[in-house]
């Protein structure tokens, strides 16, 4: 296993967010967190990435507990893609995304030439590279979020978590971004709302409902009219044609 949480909690304010939740997490498959706003998704993100401390339980990058590990170690295995990303200064693109190097370099030292070149093939990869000299501050969502990956890329990490990828982009920016995502060299684990992308784009779903692990699964297995109700307190129906899976929404309940 590449990412382990083994019976993780995690509490706010004394209540609890995320509650003992297993999972496992296969090497190359791409896992779909899926569940109601306040299900816990971002929450066990942030757990998975170690940068939040658990209240018990552990969380395991490799055999390693994540939470004995350095920051500097984790970046170098592990890239995290947030729901938005602001900046203070004005950076270029070409800074934005050579910040992923940052884990790989000796503290204040310049980009090397093998950074450089790294910066390039993860704009190329993710087709930025006409960005790169534009300010970060100008771009469309759909673009930032393809520099925030570029970025993650950069980092050349074998782990790649996102939360809400897709959170504010058209039909055409989500499909794009997703298909990028899948073609990653890279274990993904991120958190979605749209049951159909989900099941389109990902190996596994793991559905959380109040802080736990209601389903895990294929989509075909797990994404059913029952559990739809039960979770999204939505009545559905479910196809699947051409082996994917297909929600219709009918009504709430």
């Amino acid at each position: 296993m590449t990412i382990r949480a083994e019976r993780v909690s995690w509490q706010a304010g004394g209540q609890p967010i995320v509650d003992g939740v297993e999972l496992e997490v296969r090497p190359g498959s791409t896992v779909g967190l899926l569940g109601p706003n306040g299900s816990g998704k971002s929450s066990l993100l942030r757990l998975l990435a170690g940068v939040r401390s658990t209240s018990s339980g552990v969380v395991r990058l490799g055999e390693q507990d994540v939470a004995r590990l350095s920051r500097r170690s984790v970046a170098r295995r592990l890239a995290v893609v947030d729901q938005e990303v602001t900046a203070d200064t004005e950076p270029s693109v070409r800074d934005v995304i050579g910040l992923g190097r940052l884990p790989h370099r000796p503290s204040w030292s310049p980009m090397s030439a093998e950074d450089r070149d790294v910066v390039e093939r993860s704009a190329t990869t993710t087709r930025t590279q006409h960005l790169l000299d534009r300010r970060y501050s100008t771009l469309s969502g759909g673009e930032r979020q393809r520099v925030q990956i570029a970025r993650a890329l950069a980092q050349e990490p074998t782990e790649l978590l996102l939360d809400e990828p897709t959170n504010h982009l058209d039909v055409r920016h989500q499909l794009e971004l997703l298909e990028l995502v899948a073609s990653a060299d890279t274990t993904t684990v991120m958190a979605l709302h749209d049951l159909n992308l989900a099941a389109a784009h990902c190996d596994v779903v793991v559905v959380l409902h109040e802080g736990r692990v209601r389903a895990t699964g294929p989509p075909a297995d797990v994404i059913e009219p029952s559990l739809i109700a039960e979770v999204y307190d939505v009545e559905a129906t479910v196809t699947i044609e051409a082996g994917t899976t297909h929600v219709r929404y009918v009504r709430p309940l």
